[in-house]
């Protein structure tokens, strides 16, 4: 079962244009309407560095001659960001020097393009980087799929959650991760065997998978541990979902092991408007709340929003 991000998608490309010329915009937008794309464009640096991680293009056009704040400086803070440093840039710009070339190589961009261009040209251009961009993330994509179930893996986990904590402290936006982990898990390899094991984990993240919704970042976080990136939810949403969770794992029958019931606890931090934590910190609440739930007794939810009191939410 592949994550439903790395499934086919028939939404074009998005390519972000940065340039404060009015007239590049006109020209690009007719120019490129008929390509498999969707061109977004922004006058300034700021901005364009402000669109960019929750935008996430697959190509970047970047004008050097800027005011306030130049090319060079967007194409450094790009590089220097975990959610653009593999966004390809092609640099439209008037200098031609041998220097400004270099420097812009330097800095990390893939292609440099002077004007005036030859729109004929900069098509071929953009389309050379759409499909390396595509192959990157397919590529990308495919080291980050856990080989034994399908979903996302730690690495995923990891470089995605950053991301989403980012984006919902910047716009006050619902955010809640919850961490999954299997109830006395040792005793089902130590008593039918790992391949019984293995069938566990498999199914349950079958559940979470077939659960969760289309916006959710589900992951395999390690052994029997799972995370499940809930975006635009507070936690008294994220709790509904993985009630459903909980309660249909304890109704599965396991054919290695038709008798003995599998169970799971389950940690919930989030927030339902702006919170001021890291990443780190953030997954340390939901790890928390894992292990009261497990301290409680198993088979239940720990919830906690952020700014508020923890709730225990019982088995039933």
């Amino acid at each position: 079962m592949l994550p439903s991000e790395y499934q086919d998608d028939s939404s074009p490309p998005n390519v972000l244009l940065i340039d404060d010329s009015v007239d590049v915009h006109r020209v690009l937008r007719a120019r490129l309407r008929t390509e498999p794309l969707e061109l977004v464009c922004v006058s300034t640096g700021a901005e364009g560095l402000e669109r960019a991680p929750d935008l996430m293009p697959a190509l970047i056009l970047l004008d050097l001659s800027m005011p306030k704040m130049d090319g060079f400086e967007v194409l450094r803070r790009l590089k220097d960001a975990p959610a653009t440093v593999n966004t390809p840039v092609i640099v439209l710009s008037g200098l031609t020097s041998t220097h400004d070339k270099v420097t812009a190589f330097d800095l990390g961009a893939m292609d440099f393009v002077t004007k005036p261009f030859e729109v004929n040209e900069l098509k071929v251009r953009v389309r050379s980087a759409l499909r390396l961009s595509s192959l990157v993330s397919m590529l990308s994509q495919r080291a980050q799929i856990d080989g034994l179930t399908g979903l996302w893996n730690r690495a995923h986990f990891d470089s995605r959650w950053q991301e989403f904590v980012s984006s919902a402290t910047r716009h006050s936006r619902p955010l809640s991760l919850a961490v999954i982990d299997l109830d006395r898990f040792k005793s089902i390899n130590d008593s039918f065997g790992h391949p019984a094991g293995d069938e566990v984990i498999q199914g349950l993240a079958r559940l979470v998978g077939g659960t969760a919704r289309s916006s959710d970042i589900c992951c395999r976080f390690g052994g029997e541990e799972f995370c499940v990136i809930l975006p635009d939810t507070g936690p008294d949403d994220a709790q509904v979902l993985c009630e459903r969770i909980r309660t249909r794992l304890e109704e599965v029958r396991w054919p290695r092991h038709p008798e003995r019931q599998v169970t799971c606890s389950i940690g919930i931090a989030g927030v339902t408007g702006s919170a001021a934590m890291t990443p780190q910190a953030w997954l340390e609440a939901a790890d928390r709340n894992l292990y009261q739930a497990k301290e409680g007794g198993r088979n239940r939810i720990v919830v906690s929003d952020l700014s508020g009191p923890v709730q225990l939410a019982d088995a039933s």
